[in-house]
């Protein structure tokens, strides 16, 4: 998955936005005020940063090699994902969904509201 896949696929959920808050080179993709997904983009091959609930963090890890603990992030809920690897565009998305609902879902009440409108 491209860098243009990824943030046309995260487009697709409400209340996204993306930003440079770290410098022009990591790319932030937010919910509403909070993250859910950053990365650099430009090295190569293309990974991300994506939120993870800390159940099964290790389980992925182990499971697919393209998933490692979260560069510079809490490596408990966070990890790292080599978008350019081995992992089919169907578990990409499922990742980053994972991720996003994990993110609103910690969200204040009534910021959360604000995007079924």
């Amino acid at each position: 998955m491209t860098i243009e896949e990824f943030k046309t696929y995260c487009y697709t959920k409400k209340g996204v936005s993306e930003g440079f808050p770290f410098g022009e080179e990591t790319l932030v993709m937010k919910v509403g005020t909070k993250m859910f997904a950053c990365g650099s983009i430009s090295k190569k091959p293309f990974k991300i940063n994506l939120k993870c609930d800390p159940d099964m963090v290790q389980n992925l890890r182990d499971s697919f090699k393209d998933i490692e603990p979260g560069f510079h992030m809490n490596k408990t809920h966070w990890n790292t994902i080599n978008m350019e690897g081995s992992l089919t565009t169907e578990k990409l998305y499922w990742l980053i969904d994972h991720s996003y609902e994990l993110v609103l879902s910690k969200l204040p009440k009534k910021e959360r509201e604000s995007f079924s409108h």
